[in-house]
């Protein structure tokens, strides 16, 4: 596919690797070539790069298959999957998973990647509702401004919630950029 037809989520094969682009800005610099600015992720290692293509330069878009699985426990640095309709069981790493991590609670179904045969990498919902494990005590008349205070998950994500929120609440956070939505419970 050209290169200026990158979008974020794109999973594309570079440098002989896997690689997801997470942003794309196409640019048309006045008297200059056309060119699309990236940042994409390595799917085996984790590692962002900023990366130039010109417009009309050749990607290839990687074909990945998707499975439906529950994510059951984590055990030291690895994250156990299981495959909601065969109960076979996957292992990723989690350099792998990198910050994706944060949103993983047990007996969550997400969807698995795979590139020949190999997990490479899961598709998170847009949003979760995680639990406040810990944050400072409510703030009496918190609800008059836009006071914000951190409070950590059961995932151990800290994110800014209101200052009326207290300990034990359920909190929807964005996993797109780990932002506070609103309170569930």
């Amino acid at each position: 596919m050209k290169a200026n037809r990158l979008r974020p989520g794109v999973v594309i094969m570079f440098e002989g690797d896997l690689w997801r682009v997470f942003e794309a800005l196409h640019q048309t610099p006045g008297n200059l070539r056309a060119r699309v600015q990236t940042k994409l992720k390595n799917l085996r290692n984790g590692v962002m790069k900023d990366q130039r293509f010109r417009s009309e330069d050749e990607v290839e878009r990687a074909v990945l298959e998707t499975r439906e699985m529950q994510y059951l426990y984590s055990d030291g640095d690895s994250f156990c999957f299981m495959d909601t309709t065969t109960y076979d069981q996957v292992s990723l790493s989690k350099e792998v998973l990198g910050d994706s991590m944060l949103y993983l609670v047990a007996q969550q179904t997400i969807k698995v990647s795979f590139y020949e045969g190999t997990p490479v990498g899961i598709e998170l919902p847009v949003t979760v509702d995680l639990k406040i494990v810990d944050t400072p005590p409510e703030v009496k008349g918190g609800t008059a401004g836009a006071q914000r205070k951190p409070a950590t998950l059961e995932t151990g994500l800290v994110v800014q919630v209101p200052a009326f929120i207290s300990q034990g609440a359920v909190v929807r956070v964005a996993t797109e950029d780990g932002s506070y939505l609103e309170r569930v419970k």
